[in-house]
């Protein structure tokens, strides 16, 4: 059975795991097929998945049309990602997209050399296995990577609150993209005059007992682009507002969620950059003769409602200078 088969075969058949698929009106009239998969709904992946579709449709690769689109979230369970993972690889689709560092590391767990797989919205892909070099990657894996200007984000926390000593800093310790950005937290912390302090949350469950420790030890709160605390960042404005402590966030998105500031990229675009390796591997590109992307356009967005709720007051300049200003 040849690879489109087996994959609209796998269509048919239905999902093992309930949830949603995409592109089922033009199965059996696709050229080609993609699997997607995230560890968890929220708006910067959410963003991601649509650059993806959106830029392949601009390419000539459009949904419904001659694209079959097969699209599972984990909703933040880990065994369930290896459960997606396993179904997509052997549905054999032409490319398969992983959308965070749990996901895509499931997915390049059970894949076969012969299978591409393209990652997006990975932190440190080297660090997390995914590959060796990022110029070079090989084998049969590339994609793009979100990794945080971390310095830079340290940088706004202490322009826009030049008092603040202690920056706690919520995060899910068994993340690999997470243990990475705290690395570099307490790496580029020091110079700044700045301490962080650390409290994990394994599930989104604990985000909010998770942010309230903080109570009390942190100047400010800076929430990094981890998918567990991200998908429940309502928990953490709640204690901002509730204790009068600043929430900043690395990806623009929470800032309409209520994060006084970030600066970040526009995961759109993220997603845009990783349809573009996916169009190029359709078309009989190598995936590990693709280098590993990064963004390089940073954004910033604020929230002053946002900042006055906590009890602080952002500087004109900054407000002058985002890109864009939530109210």
């Amino acid at each position: 059975m040849n690879n489109k088969r087996k994959f609209l075969k796998s269509i048919a058949l239905g999902a093992l795991i309930a949830t949603s698929f995409t592109g089922m009106t033009a199965a059996f009239a696709a050229d080609k097929t993609l699997a997607v998969t995230a560890i968890v709904e929220h708006p910067a992946l959410d963003a991601v998945h649509k650059g993806l579709v959106d830029e392949l449709a601009k390419l000539g690769y459009e949904k419904g049309k001659n694209l079959t689109v097969q699209h599972q979230t984990a909703q933040g369970d880990i065994p369930t990602t290896v459960q997606i993972a396993s179904k997509f690889v052997g549905a054999e689709p032409d490319v398969i997209v992983g959308i965070s560092t749990p996901s895509a590391q499931a997915i390049a767990a059970k894949a076969p050399k012969s299978q591409a797989v393209v990652f997006t919205a990975v932190t440190d892909p080297v660090g997390a296995k995914l590959v060796s070099n990022l110029e070079k990657p090989g084998g049969n894996i590339t994609g793009t990577s979100d990794m945080s200007p971390i310095k830079k984000h340290l940088e706004l926390i202490k322009q826009i609150m030049p008092n603040a000593k202690t920056v706690g800093v919520l995060h899910n310790p068994g993340e690999a993209n997470s243990l990475t950005l705290i690395e570099a937290l307490e790496a580029e912390a020091p110079a700044l005059g700045l301490k962080i302090v650390k409290a994990g949350a394994n599930n989104s469950g604990a985000v909010l007992s998770s942010a309230r420790s903080l109570v009390g030890k942190a100047d400010a709160i800076y929430v990094p682009t981890d998918n567990t605390i991200v998908s429940a960042f309502e928990a953490v404005v709640k204690v901002g507002i509730d204790a009068q402590i600043p929430v900043f966030a690395g990806d623009t998105a929470s800032v309409k969620r209520g994060a006084v500031a970030a600066l970040g990229f526009n995961y759109y675009d993220v997603g845009r950059q990783t349809g573009q390796l996916v169009a190029k591997i359709f078309e009989g590109a190598n995936p590990g003769d693709l280098s590993v992307e990064l963004p390089t356009i940073l954004e910033l967005f604020v929230n002053p409602t946002a900042a006055e709720k906590m009890g602080l007051t952002l500087p004109a300049d900054i407000v002058a200078s985002a890109k864009e200003v939530v109210k």
